[in-house]
This record gives C-alpha cells, structure tokens and sequence, in this order.
C-alpha cells in the first residue's frame, strides 16, 4: 500500500506534469504529428487536487525536492530480480476481483490498482487498458512520456514481460459485446493475431492498419468507433477519428490521381491533386462528421433494426483543409442554371458487381461559399489517411456522414439527385408504424442536416459530486446553444458549461460540436437512483431551439437512423 506522502507526492509530480503540458497546449496540443486532447479534464484534476496537493508540498520542500527524486529511467527495460509474466497471466487481471489490475508497457509488467483514483485523466480512461498495453494509448497522450510519469510507473513493477511475448504480434483491439450490465453495452479488450501475410485474392487486403484504440464494429467494411470516454477533445485525434466504410480501400498514389468534373451539358473537365492543393486558395473549416446510425443500439435494444451496431462514437470533429468546392465550381463555369444537385462518385468500389459508393448534395449548398463545402486534402494538418479518403474528400460541414464522400473520384452537376443506393435506399427516415414489409423508400427524402443530438461520454463521483461529461451537436450549422443534465429523469436540470470545438464560427455556421461539462450534487443524485445507480440523462438544445426528444421509442425507424432522444448514462456509486 502506498503511505499517504508518497501518494500526495506522486499527486503532485503527476499535477506539475500535465499542467506544465497544459501551460503550452492550449485547448488541443500538438506532440509531433498528433493532435492531443483531454485539457478540460486535467485541468479540473489540477483544481481539483491543488490545494491540498501544494500544502503537502510547502511542508515538505526544505526535505523532499521532486527534480532530485526523478533518476534516469527506461522505462520498460528488463529488471534484474523480478520474476517473468506471461500475457496471458496479465490479460486475467483486469479488475481488483481478479486479484489487482495489471497492465504492460514495453517489457515491463505493473500493478496499477492503487493508482487508478489518482489517474488525471479518470478512472475510466486508464481502465480501457487493463489487461493490455499502455503503449497505445501514451502514444496517443504524449504528456505521458516525461522522466517523473515514468519512474512513477516504474514503482509500479511487478515483474517482467515473458521473453517470448515481447515480440508477439498479439494487439489489443476494443470490442464490443451484446452482453449488457444495467442496460449498459460492454465493451472489452480482446487480443487479436496480426496476419502475417495478406492474402492478395481479399479486396480488403490493402486496408490501412488501424488504432488499437478503436471500437471495432465490422472488420469487411470495416467501421468502428472510438471509446466515448476518449472523445474529450474539441478536435478528434486522427487516429481516433471514427471509421465508417462501405466497401474496401482504395489504394491511390497522389501521382496518379484525377478528380474528373463533370458540366451539366456533358462536358468534362479535369484536376490533379496539385491542381487542388495550389491552383485555388486553401480553406480550413472545423467541422463535426457524424453517421446516420450513430446510437443505433438504442433503437435496436427497443426492436431489431437492420444496420451496423453503432453507440454514441460514430462521431468525430477535425480541422479540414481543402479548395472550397465554390470556388472550384465557379473556375470551371459551373453555375445554378440548369443544376439542382451535385454528385459525388468515390473510387472505393466492390470488385464483384463494379458498384462505387456515391451521394449528392443540393446545388445550393455546394455552391454557397458560406456552407464552406470542401474539396479537403489535410485533415488536422496532416495529408487526409486512407481511412479518411485520401488524397480527396467531399467535406460538406453540417450534412450527415453519407453525403461526405471519401476518395472522391468524379463530381456532375445534375439536376436530378444521384442514383446510387445510399442516396436513394438508405439513410432516409420513416415513422414507427414502417417496417420492412410497408417501406417505400421513393417516399422519404434523403438526410441532409441532421437533428439536434448530445451524449453523455464519461460520468464519475468526485468526493459529493458526480462530474458528467460530453458533446452536443446540430446540424445545418446550428450552434449549441444549452446543455441540461439530469439525475432525476427530468425532474430538476443542471446546465452544463459549454466549450464550442471552434468560439469564433458564425451564426448559422456553427459546424463543429460543442462539448460540455456538468457537476451535479452527489446527496441529491442518491435520491432518485433506479435500481441501485446512479442514472444520468442528457439533453441538447440548438440555436434555432431544437430540442432532443425523450424518449428513443417514439422516435424508432427500421433503420435505426437519426437516434437523438435524451442520453443515458448509469452509475454504480459503490462501485
């Protein structure tokens, strides 16, 4: 067991860390080519932790000096003396239960049990690696990698990594489970193979790798979602960045690649890739990309939709870069008369039937400056990775995920809507009473803007208070305007502090999401808990005072699009 100084004196290097880190990031810091998040929480841990945390240390600084305590340390290197685990033995220890919770960094082993509470970031982030490595997620939150965070880790040791599980190629992958614990998806840390080697016959077989740290809910597509209790950053990692694909990867070299436009009276013309890049001003715009089906297991937990299984996480927010499809258009000749729609076509295509994904938007929209509809390149300042749409993706700010095409390869100016199937037979909405023997799908228009929605990402009790945290979005360029969080299913409401992904977006050009914080009293909460938790709701309203509805039953559709209703979160206060 830790004595009290040690642990206040761990507190406090760990403080001094992650302020300093904070003290040149801003609100979204950079380390290398990252973009690193999670700064409202640590700074909340270094209010939360200072006072008591700088009076220890005030008492102790003529005798304990934390620079002379940090000696040169690899962390991870063999220890003489300290007996050898096996992955296997550490994957078993993922809760206190199973006799502490162990996590690997390197060729290390560590016992982190007593040092959970203590985590900056919560409980529950550090918690997503028990079992498993710790290495993918430091390699995400650079802050991490300082002389004092490693020889706190180091007094962590319990042993060291088998020899020969060091250079297995076992990876933690985050799945998700139908097994359901206070009407909670579980989600858990499973260790997957690498294949050694591609079967080349596989259409998927040039997918990009991908972060260990994603949710997977398909492999062929592949789609997944990042923890929600990692999507605490007003701008999303790239690497975090959820997935959602309908078909493989194309593999396209930047030499090679073409954007073919095509005029309404059937001409063409004509773009490279240094065309784009240079040939018309470049454009940043924050803006939030959303599926359709995000929170579809709410609606499927009511009755069976068809779709992919989504939580709140297909979700993301990134800082695009890219020739305004406007300006694009205009050079071209292109105008309104006689055009209604635009197309885009992608070069991911299925090798069997030749089918390539593709989607449009109203003319109006691409060709009004204000919408700020991208031909985008650079995503977080980094080229767009293939997972995203590499070398070129339609980034049209406050449209649902479907129309946001990747590797776009072709765009028509058209005055009919396209014709491909996830324009014309999915991602439309239908009342309740439609099911799959009444649907007529020629009846429903295609999503655009998509309704007002928030959720609840992370959730933890703070001495008498419960700290719920999350985002909130609208789209069409809707701001958000409030967030109320509830403990008592709607009784009383606490309105959350607000942090917009960018403060400085106009009126009605609101296009990133907005996240939130909340703290509600602990006593009170206690009073109104079903079935023994704690249970949060949340609710978002716009700029235009939209407001989420609430209850997901009324709101079902056979496809499970367009989930908004008030979000729930469940806690278990004793444990």
């Amino acid at each position: 067991m830790w004595s009290a100084n040690r642990a206040m004196f761990r507190q406090l290097r760990l403080t001094q860390a992650f302020t300093r880190g904070l003290s040149t990031s801003g609100n979204s810091s950079r380390a290398g080519s990252k973009v690193v998040g999670s700064s409202h929480l640590l700074k909340a841990f270094a209010v939360a932790s200072g006072a008591a945390t700088a009076a220890w240390y005030v008492s102790m600084h003529r005798t304990a000096d934390p620079a002379a305590c940090e000696a040169s340390i690899n962390p991870g290197e063999f220890v003489e003396g300290l007996k050898e685990i096996s992955l296997e033995e550490v994957q078993k220890h993922k809760s206190k239960a199973d006799g502490g919770i162990w996590v690997t960094y390197k060729g290390g082993v560590y016992d982190i049990t007593e040092f959970i509470e203590n985590h900056p970031g919560g409980e529950s982030k550090i918690l997503l690696a028990a079992g498993g490595s710790l290495e993918p997620f430091w390699s995400l939150y650079a802050q991490h990698q300082e002389e004092f965070v490693y020889s706190i880790l180091e007094e962590l040791r319990v042993g060291n990594l088998k020899a020969s599980d060091k250079g297995s190629k076992i990876s933690p992958t985050l799945f998700w489970s139908r097994k359901r614990i206070n009407n909670q998806p579980c989600h858990f840390l499973c260790y997957t193979e690498t294949l050694a080697q591609k079967d080349e016959s596989d259409p998927y077989a040039n997918d990009p790798a991908r972060s260990p740290l994603l949710t997977v809910r398909s492999h062929k597509p592949f789609n997944a979602e990042p923890p929600l209790e990692l999507l605490d950053s007003e701008i999303t990692p790239n690497d975090l960045f959820y997935v959602r694909n309908h078909l493989p990867v194309p593999k396209i070299e930047a030499k090679d690649y073409k954007l073919e436009i095509v005029h309404r009276d059937g001409r063409t013309s004509e773009l490279t890739l240094d065309d784009l890049e240079n040939k018309f001003k470049p454009h940043d715009v924050t803006a939030t990309i959303m599926c359709a089906g995000n929170r579809r297991n709410e609606m499927d937990s009511i009755k069976k939709v068809k779709g992919g299984y989504w939580d709140a996480g297909a979700i993301s927010t990134a800082r695009w870069t890219g020739a305004l499809l406007s300006e694009v258009l205009e050079k071209l000749g292109i105008t309104e008369e006689g055009v209604e729609h635009i197309h885009f076509e992608g070069l991911d295509k299925d090798s069997t039937t030749q089918t390539i994904y593709g989607a449009s938007i109203p003319a109006d929209i691409a060709m009004d400056k204000k919408s700020e509809v991208l031909l985008a390149y650079k995503m977080n300042d980094e080229p767009i990775p293939a997972d995203h749409g590499y070398p070129i993706r339609a980034v049209v700010p406050g449209i649902v995920g479907a129309r946001n095409v990747k590797w776009v390869g072709k765009i028509i100016a058209s005055d009919k809507e396209s014709d491909s199937h996830w324009q014309q037979n999915d991602y439309k909405g239908f009342n309740s009473s439609i099911d799959w023997h009444n649907v007529d799908f020629t009846t429903a228009p295609a999503i655009q803007e998509l309704p007002v929605i928030s959720a609840i990402c992370s959730a933890r009790v703070e001495g008498d208070e419960v700290v719920a945290q999350g985002y909130a979005y609208s789209g069409g360029g809707r701001g958000i305007i409030r967030v109320d969080v509830t403990a008592d299913n709607g009784g009383s409401w606490e309105v959350a502090e607000l942090s917009p992904a960018d403060p400085n977006q106009k009126r009605n050009r609101v296009y990133g999401w907005t996240l939130w914080s909340a703290t509600l009293k602990l006593p009170e909460c206690k009073k109104t808990m079903e079935d023994g938790c704690l249970v949060l709701r949340s609710r978002a309203v716009d700029s235009q005072y939209n407001l989420q509805p609430e209850n997901c039953d009324k709101i079902w559709n056979l496809r499970g699009v367009l989930s908004n209703s008030w979000h729930k979160k469940t806690i278990d206060v004793d444990n």
